[in-house]
């Protein structure tokens, strides 16, 4: 059995145990997760249900995203990877379904990835529509142009901004309120590089064409405006060099204290 396959048992178990704990949402818990046949099956509906509108019907979404995975394989498993990482790394995240149906930044995270997959089509208004949705809906604005790799959360997710030529790394946590955005008006490569096992506290601002390097830690409310080196903590306004990071990588531990 295939990780694509137990994650999806366990999606349906604990549904089904959900349901049966309040059967006035059970409706929702069959409409969500136990009357699909794959994780697949599940994850079109739920984005396609959030995003769709007037414009474009949940049925005419459910076709486009189908099509992506056929096209961008890779979202599948990036899908499974912010699962787990929600449930590994979120203390309020008791199991599977927890993100699948209510978190707002993985649902959003999903969102862009079929919008980037759009984007790489070459079907960019459709792109920037899904971008749209997303951003009106959960208040996570990224840009379907940047690049984010897998097992990556959003914690609580709310005033996240991703711009166009920003690149998130696997196994990035990062929390409300944080911007990857440019210093002005310039055009070209113009975000931030962030990598891989970064974590970033709420509130924080990585400005410009700097690289934030593997395992690094950024303390919340933190404006970076220089690059950072692999594996060490930055603070303040501007953000400053506090010291090494002794955990390998600190987004999978969520610590954020500025002395470890």
């Amino acid at each position: 059995m295939n990780q694509a396959e137990k994650i999806w048992q366990e999606l349906q178990r604990q549904a089904s145990q959900m349901a049966a704990a309040e059967p006035m949402l059970a409706s929702y818990y069959h409409t969500s997760i136990l009357n699909h046949a794959s994780f697949e099956a599940a994850l079109v509906h739920q984005v396609s249900a959030r995003l769709h509108s007037e414009t474009i019907t949940e049925l005419m979404l459910k076709e486009v995203f189908g099509d992506c995975i056929h096209r961008c394989p890779d979202i599948l498993n990036a899908a499974l990877l912010d699962i787990i990482a929600c449930y590994e790394r979120d203390p309020a995240c008791d199991n599977y379904c927890r993100p699948f149906i209510y978190f707002k930044g993985y649902i959003a995270i999903q969102a862009y990835r079929f919008a980037h997959c759009l984007w790489q089509q070459g079907r960019r208004a459709l792109a920037r529509y899904i971008g749209f949705r997303s951003s009106i809906l959960f208040d996570v604005d990224i840009h379907p142009a940047a690049k984010i790799g897998a097992g990556v959360m959003f914690d609580h997710a709310t005033g996240i901004v991703i711009g166009e030529t920003a690149v998130v790394g696997g196994d990035v946590s990062m929390l409300h309120g944080v911007t990857l955005g440019g210093t002005g008006c310039e055009s070209g490569d113009r975000h931030p590089k962030v990598g891989s096992g970064v974590m970033i506290s709420c509130g924080v601002k990585v400005l410009g064409n700097i690289t934030v390097g593997d395992g690094a830690k950024i303390g919340g409310g933190s404006v970076v405006l220089e690059s950072v080196p692999a594996h060490v903590t930055v603070v303040g306004v501007p953000a400053k060099i506090m010291g090494e990071v002794t955990d390998p990588v600190p987004s999978l531990s969520m610590n954020q204290s500025i002395t470890d």
